[in-house]
């Protein structure tokens, strides 16, 4: 692994570009889908349900610092979680957590740059084929991608996010002006409970961040950069996500939500924009998604790959073309399954599922920075407060699919339960019909 450049400080990633991979992983597509999910349900409140959810982010946040500066690996996630249990059965099922998690956000950005390319093209929602298309061939076209070798470096991550933050940026700065009061007053105008409701349904949209420790071999000076990079990256986030939520809260009506729910956003910028504004937020949704589902792909590629030498998964997500290292198997089966899930399932449901599935997984991290707080230091009352706070938004979420999306909760159950099944049934590992020489 170690080259000629290994001790050179140029060939790190430097702290601007560590907060660039954090906020490329969180505003990569999510806010451009669930914007109009949390309006829907917050109603006048989706700047607080934002605001909420980063909360639980930023707590969850210095529980991966913690865990990130004492246990330095690319496992991330699924290596804090194998440390915190000796039970091997969790730290798997965590690991296929994370995995399919990680297909969730895959799907909702492939659903996402269908939505906004079909409206684009003037489809409005009234022609699924073009939606499904083009989700399907963002997906083949970067399974493509990575499997030729390409990725993105540091610097170029950092000019893909500059670009996008300054749209969102200049949409709220700009939008701020055109905010009607009605539309923002009375806050709670859908209860005290909407707020709940909405923070949990589009918590996706705080994903990414935990990809920051990954890269701990690959910044400089991590000691002092990584809970920097980590807070840094989630507060400018939690800024963009309250900001634009307001703008399109303040200039959307009711039924414009209830129509155009799954790109509201770009809907939002016509009152003050015009159509140009349509096209620009559309434009920043298409470039964002497809950035994030490059990355995300070839994350989750390799995550699989270190799964597989840990055997959470099976020796063929390890296998690699010998020219260039890549985990070919990995990035195939993954792109498959999600193939399957964007283009079988609707925008709550795949929302739904990845909120639920990082909820899970954000408080198993906390609850292993508790177990782990004397490698780790500091005290417990933080990551309590991030397990407590993840736990009850789950609860919420499942709440309310039991309420207004049964079918919704039936497929996160099922896909569950399929985890948990295959990891004690199956695995190297299983607990359960164990063979006799064990």
């Amino acid at each position: 692994m170690a080259n000629g450049q290994s001790g050179n400080g140029d060939s790190k990633l430097t702290l601007k570009e560590v907060i660039a991979m954090g906020i490329g992983g969180m505003v990569g597509g999510g806010i451009f889908s669930v914007l109009g999910l949390a309006i829907a349900q917050a109603g006048h409140a989706a700047p607080i349900a934002f605001a909420l959810g980063g909360c639980i982010a930023l707590l969850t946040g210095l529980s991966y610092a913690r865990l990130g500066l004492v246990y330095q690996s690319s496992g991330g996630s699924f290596t804090f979680i194998e440390h915190a249990f000796s039970n091997q059965n969790v730290a798997a099922i965590g690991g296929w957590l994370l995995l399919v998690g990680y297909v969730g956000t895959l799907s909702l950005y492939a659903f996402t740059f269908g939505v906004y390319g079909s409206a684009m093209l003037g489809a409005d929602g009234a022609n699924p084929a073009v939606h499904h298309f083009l989700e399907t061939l963002i997906l083949l076209s970067f399974l493509g991608v990575n499997l030729y070798g390409i990725k993105a470096s540091g610097t170029s991550e950092l000019v893909i996010v500059t670009i996008k933050v300054i749209i969102l940026g200049l949409f709220a700065v700009i939008g701020l002006f055109y905010v009607r009061s009605d539309h923002l007053l009375p806050v709670f105008n859908q209860g005290y409970g909407g707020v709940v409701m909405g923070a949990a349904l589009i918590f996706v949209a705080y994903e990414g961040f935990e990809l920051i420790p990954n890269a701990i071999n690959e910044m400089e000076d991590p000691q002092r950069n990584l809970t920097r990079a980590i807070m840094w990256s989630i507060a400018v986030t939690i800024a963009i996500y309250v900001l634009v939520s307001i703008v399109a809260t303040g200039n959307l009506l009711p039924d414009e939500i209830t129509r155009y729910k799954e790109y509201a956003l770009a809907v939002a910028a016509k009152p003050f924009l015009g159509e140009a504004g349509f096209q620009l937020i559309g434009l920043a949704a298409l470039f964002s998604t497809a950035s994030a589902i490059n990355a995300t792909l070839f994350g989750t590629a390799r995550l699989g790959m270190i799964m597989a030498t840990q055997k959470a998964l099976p020796s063929a997500f390890g296998f690699r073309r010998r020219q260039n290292n890549i985990p070919w198997f990995s990035l195939i089966a993954i792109t498959l399954v999600t193939l399957v899930f964007v283009n079988t399932a609707n925008l709550t449901i795949i929302s739904s599922f990845a909120s639920s599935t990082f909820l899970l997984i954000f408080a198993l991290i906390n609850l292993s920075a508790c177990l782990l707080r004397d490698k780790t230091g500091g005290n417990a009352l933080l990551p309590l407060a991030g397990l407590l706070l993840s736990l009850a938004s789950w609860l919420a979420l499942v709440f309310y699919l039991w309420e207004t999306s049964r079918e919704s909760l039936y497929w996160i159950g099922i896909m569950y339960l399929a985890i948990i099944a295959a990891e004690l049934l199956f695995s190297q590992r299983r607990c359960i019909l164990r063979p006799d020489e064990d």
